[in-house]
């Protein structure tokens, strides 16, 4: 009998020998909490680990707490990459991240907090000499950067103050003293070219008048440079406003071009301007059209016209101008005045959509002269039926 007990465990230990042993796991645990820039918890944001050896990624997302949790990271330096959100990591834009963190058996905490961090930054806390140097630069810099705001600020509200008060000489020296401080501010040489432009206007002498005129192209054109080259590099925050401030740049160096006489200019910055900013479009080619009529050229003002009606349909004074520029051409028969197609109806059209306005009276009138009924219904209630 015993035997057979010695037989049967040595059997036993035997396989229990060959079995193979079941080893530890070997790998750590993760966690850590985020916080924004105001010590506020970053919910739902996107922690992901990288191992620099093989590339293996692990995915983990905060919860309402800000906090991310996870198992089984094998040891070995990672690299650590905080999202925003999930949108922000597929974009590839990261708020913070940290290199060769080593992740041992056991537990690993690494904490994201941006508000600690600028805190530190600000203290010069774990900077190299190096890095302390480059900060002393940057914050010399900035201090620079603000004295050198406040000096233009206080030279542009003079400027403008002064701009109001119609004394454009002492805008125009005022503003060419900021330039000097800083020829990069777009907006010093467009109130330049203001100050020039409305100047001109006030001047005597024919020839002191084109030189101004002359400077204020030379400012406007400077500002529109400066404009252009921050959207292109970028530097504008709101590119739609920059847009918005280029037309503007342009529509004022239009007026300056045509009030010196510069025809071909003026409309070349008017269009420039519908680019720009869409939106002001139909005021660009309202403007391009005044422009034409002024100057006697009154088939390519109402093509303007026209573009500016399709850009904007609401402007009834595109209307007016265009009829009475048809009716400029109109012919005599007899004692019959016969006026071009379309004369009436674009009278008419202005009359309806402004009844009351500034032309009414002179639609109504250029009408009668052309035999042409004016609606009496314009401007008033629509009575229903019963």
């Amino acid at each position: 009998m015993k035997k057979h007990l010695a037989i049967l465990l040595t059997t036993l230990l035997a396989a229990a020998l060959c079995a193979p042993v079941a080893f530890a796991q070997a790998s750590g645990t993760v966690k850590g909490t985020c916080r924004d820039a105001q010590g506020n918890p970053v919910v739902d944001a996107i922690v992901v680990w990288m191992n620099q050896d093989n590339g293996q990624k692990y995915t983990l997302k905060t919860n309402k707490k800000g906090e991310y949790f996870s198992l089984g990271l094998s040891p070995g330096k990672y690299v650590v990459t905080l999202y925003k959100n999930a949108d922000d990591m597929k974009a590839n834009k990261p708020i913070d991240f940290v290199k060769g963190f080593p992740v041992q058996l056991d537990e690993n905490v690494l904490d994201f907090d941006q508000k600690k961090q600028q805190e530190a930054a600000a203290k010069g806390e774990g900077l190299t000499e190096a890095q302390q140097k480059e900060r002393q630069e940057q914050l010399a810099k900035q201090q620079k950067e603000v004295t050198t705001v406040k000096t233009l600020q206080g030279k542009l509200d003079a400027a403008n103050q002064a701009i109001a008060a119609k004394d454009y000489d002492t805008a125009i020296a005022a503003l060419t003293e900021a330039n000097q401080v800083d020829a990069t501010r777009d907006v010093l040489w467009y109130r330049l070219g203001d100050a020039y432009r409305m100047s001109a206007a006030q001047q005597a002498d024919k020839a002191e008048k084109i030189k101004r005129y002359e400077s204020a192209v030379d400012a406007y054109n400077k500002a529109i440079q400066l404009k252009q080259d921050n959207l292109q590099n970028g530097k504008e925050k709101d590119a739609a406003k920059a847009n918005q401030q280029l037309a503007g740049f342009y529509i004022n160096l239009a007026d300056a071009y045509a009030k010196s006489g510069k025809i071909d200019d003026a409309v070349k910055s008017y269009d420039a301007a519908a680019k720009a900013d869409p939106t002001q479009a139909g005021a660009a080619y309202f403007n391009i059209g005044a422009v034409y009529t002024n100057a006697g050229r009154v088939d390519d003002a109402n093509a303007a016209f026209d573009r500016c009606i399709a850009a904007d349909p609401t402007r009834a004074e595109a209307y007016y101008q265009k009829g009475v520029n048809l009716l400029g051409k109109a012919t005599l028969q007899g004692d019959k005045t016969i006026a071009p197609p379309g004369t009436a109806e674009a009278l008419q059209k202005y009359l309806e959509m402004a009844p009351n306005g500034p032309n009414a009276q002179s639609a109504k009138d250029l009408l009668a002269s052309i035999g042409t009924s004016v609606e009496t219904s314009y401007g008033k209630k629509k009575t229903s039926k019963k």
